[in-house]
């Protein structure tokens, strides 16, 4: 039996055991991790992929080329990731911010700390916990838990969360339960995106199927079977 803390942690070990390493963001570089973590915002990625191609095409794929952009050049680039006049000002926005703090330098923005970088691009307009956080984890390697639709959802429907539970609230349980690791935080992230994908959808789900049937709820705790799905 294990507290929800231990579980936590037995949940990474396991999905990791299923599905292996994720070397998750796919990208060339941490600039395109931040350009994709905006692109995201309500869409799929295989429509943020598409943007990105256009831009790479276009070789519009780094700080001041992007910037140089009009804002109908950039919205006709980013446009199959929808939303797209809505993003294309957050990433102008974005852009201002990061060529005007950090002259387009990623390694110059690493030089600062989580919790100063994390309240500046909060203070950008369009910029919310999540994509600040991808931001972070991702592209800047720091120790920061992303909290997305896909992680709240596993939480809620393994007794480790309530539906009302704010961001907040729901990283700090990673985040006291964990040592600050931003490999650890990348992988158990990507794993759980797995997870909520193929498994622990929002409509018909596929619970008989989820690798984490490999545990059982029981009064508070929970029980790791020994018929686990591996």
């Amino acid at each position: 039996m294990s507290s929800s803390r231990q579980f936590l942690k037995e949940i990474y070990s396991h999905l990791f055991e299923v599905f292996g390493a994720q070397k998750w963001w796919p990208a060339e570089t941490p600039f395109e991790v931040m350009v994709g973590a905006i692109l995201t915002q309500n869409t799929n990625w295989k429509n943020v992929e598409k943007a990105l191609q256009n831009l790479k095409q276009s070789a519009a794929l780094q700080p001041n080329a992007m910037y140089q952009l009009s804002t109908s050049e950039l919205e006709l680039l980013i446009q199959p990731s929808g939303f797209f006049r809505q993003k294309a000002k957050r990433l102008k926005t974005f852009l201002k911010y990061f060529l005007e703090e950090y002259e387009g330098d990623v390694a110059l923005m690493k030089e600062k700390s989580t919790s100063a970088l994390r309240e500046e691009l909060l203070a950008l307009k369009g910029i919310g916990p999540e994509t600040a956080d991808s931001i972070l984890l991702y592209a800047l390697e720091k120790p920061i838990f992303v909290i997305d639709a896909y992680t709240k959802r596993i939480l809620f429907r393994h007794y480790l969360a309530l539906e009302e539970d704010d961001y907040e609230s729901l990283q700090d349980r990673f985040h006291s339960s964990f040592a600050d690791d931003h490999v650890y935080f990348n992988e158990y992230h990507a794993l759980l995106v797995q997870v909520g994908k193929n498994y622990c959808r929002p409509k018909n789900p596929k619970c008989s199927e989820c690798p984490l049937n490999a545990f059982n709820w029981n009064g508070g705790t929970y029980q790791r079977l020994s018929s686990s799905m591996e």
